[in-house]
């Protein structure tokens, strides 16, 4: 049986919040979640109210019917007063050099179309070469901070906002995506104070914060995102993939964002950029 930390004093009182937070969020009662876990109703009302000492498994078992987020496994362990259990790394460490593999290998068979790995915070950690060969058509990559931010770039009257057609639409459905992909549907502090700076940007409604039934008579299986570039208009829409059955906090919390052309023009746009691309390197 593993022994507590003594390191890490119980935060009873934390950790019943946590337990009650989180229940709120999958929408179970202590009822459900005693059915769930095999802990009895009373056991977890007590553990929520700081009466009862849960064991390192309890609360593993807990987290788990609940469907936590890693990263919020590792705070419910700590709440209790055990160490935590999932790694929490850098993106790029040597643990996860398969990982960063294989989305090289995505990146790189999504040519010629932009493809980028973002974190849960929308920061970009790696792209293929159509990203930036795309992006640098509209605006000067090089003038932007690293890590660059993938929902700045969009808000930013400086970025990519003026090509972006349809620009309300787009804005809004980009922060309802912050709260329906962030992990676990959860929004932390980070978070909040991404959408609080989205939010300061010019002409951006604090309404676009709450959630909205999309309309039932859109005849589109995707809202697609339209740029416009010297009077040609070029349409995308884009799919979102995560790492399967990850064991890490960084390997749950990656994104692999890859846009596709939603018509024939913006195809060939494309495969026309890769040409300019050969031919500048030819003259070289």
């Amino acid at each position: 049986m593993p022994s507590r930390n003594s390191a890490i004093a119980p935060q009873g009182g934390e950790l019943g919040a946590l337990l009650r937070h989180w229940r709120d969020v999958r929408g179970k009662s202590q009822f459900n979640l005693s059915l769930d876990t095999g802990v009895s109703q009373r056991h977890l009302s007590f553990i929520e109210i700081g009466r009862s000492v849960p064991s390192r498994q309890m609360l593993i078992d807990i987290a788990t019917a609940l469907d936590m987020p890693l990263r919020d496994r590792n705070t419910l362990l700590l709440a209790g007063g055990y160490a935590p259990i999932y790694p929490d790394g850098a993106w790029d460490g040597p643990e996860m050099r398969s990982i960063t593999k294989a989305l090289e290998r995505i990146l790189r068979q999504h040519e010629p179309f932009p493809a980028l790995v973002m974190d849960r915070y929308w920061n970009v950690l790696m792209t293929n070469g159509a990203a930036p060969r795309f992006f640098g058509r509209f605006i000067d990559l090089s003038a932007r901070e690293r890590p660059r931010n993938m929902l700045h770039l969009m808000f930013d009257p400086d970025g990519m906002r003026p090509f972006v057609a349809d620009w309300p639409a787009v804005a809004e459905s980009l922060i309802q995506r912050v709260y329906r992909e962030t992990v676990g549907r959860v929004v932390d502090d980070k978070i909040k104070e991404l959408l609080a700076a989205l939010l300061a940007y010019p002409d951006v409604e604090a309404r676009w914060t709450r959630p909205k039934a999309m309309s039932v008579q859109s005849v589109t299986p995707v809202i697609p995102m339209g740029f416009v570039k010297d009077g040609k208009l070029l349409n995308y829409f884009s799919m979102v993939t995560t790492v399967g059955t990850p064991q890490t906090v960084a390997a749950q919390e990656l994104r692999i964002e890859c846009m596709f052309p939603a018509d024939e023009a913006t195809e060939q746009f494309h495969v026309a950029l890769v040409g300019d691309d050969l031919k500048g390197a030819a003259h070289h």
